[in-house]
């Protein structure tokens, strides 16, 4: 499918999915949101594809919102409005839900908005001067539709301290709060993403799946009350042909069939 405001290239199972408006710092509007709503939907109806690795053209990953979509915004009645939030909502939770990985390489700075895609990357690598903010305060708004991503990656304390000041923040904080997981000189980006590329594509692909599930499912149970749902999750996995599979492979000292 052709994009205006992304780009894409696909390498065997692997695709590699870059905002795509370098002039604004690859900021969000209303295009470019339908377009990575697209893009998801379509990702997720792809059964050859394992992993999706999302970047920025130029040298900002994403700006947050754009100027001119928000000074259109200003005007917009209240349905209006709410309409807007829902788009960008479905977006965020379409990337989030995304059964494959989906891999952050994150450069120059990731605000607002743009700091919420690096909350629903699954791995998240950051280049060190990169810079960090959830800024909307500073505009009279709140990181409203992010915030369940960005409060499920960096928890309650860090959101209070970030999400009420909009100060920036390092690469290093934001390491250091989980809301990447990497952080890496520029020079380095590119084999680092290679290193979790090659990491994703020997793993079981319906296992990945399942474990990504799993964690949305577990993450805030306590153990007791997650505990018959886990057993079940492992039988089934080690019942599967994957799983099956797997073992086998583990046995035999050679490479699972799912592995390139």
């Amino acid at each position: 499918m052709a994009y205006r405001f992304l780009t894409t290239s696909r390498e065997g199972a692997v695709e590699r999915v870059a905002l795509n408006r370098p002039d604004v710092r690859n900021a969000l509007n209303d295009e470019l949101i339908a377009e990575l709503t697209s893009w998801a939907g379509a990702a997720s109806r792809d059964l050859a594809l394992r992993v999706a690795v999302l970047s920025g053209a130029g040298p900002v990953f994403c700006a947050g919102a754009d100027v001119a979509w928000m000074a259109k915004a200003t005007a917009f009645t209240e349905k209006e409005n709410l309409r807007d939030a829902e788009a960008l909502s479905r977006m965020f939770f379409a990337l989030d839900r995304l059964l494959i990985p989906l891999v952050g390489v994150i450069q120059g700075a990731a605000l607002g908005g743009g700091a919420g895609l690096a909350a629903v990357c699954d791995i998240a690598i950051a280049e060190e001067r990169a810079t960090f903010a959830f800024t909307e305060v500073k505009l009279g708004i709140i990181p409203a539709v992010i915030s369940p991503f960005v409060i499920a990656k960096i928890g309650r304390s860090a959101a209070r301290e970030l999400f009420l000041t909009g100060a920036r923040f390092s690469a290093d904080r934001a390491k250091e709060i989980g809301l990447v997981h990497k952080v890496v000189p520029a020079s380095a980006l590119d084999q680092t993403v290679e290193q979790y590329v090659q990491e994703l594509t020997t793993s079981g692909p319906e296992a990945i799946a399942t474990a990504k599930a799993l964690i949305e499912e577990v993450w805030n149970k306590p153990a007791d009350a997650a505990r018959e749902m886990t057993a079940r999750a492992i039988a089934q996995r080690r019942l599967s042909a994957e799983g099956q599979e797997g073992l086998r492979a583990f046995l035999e000292k050679r490479k699972p069939r799912w592995s390139f």
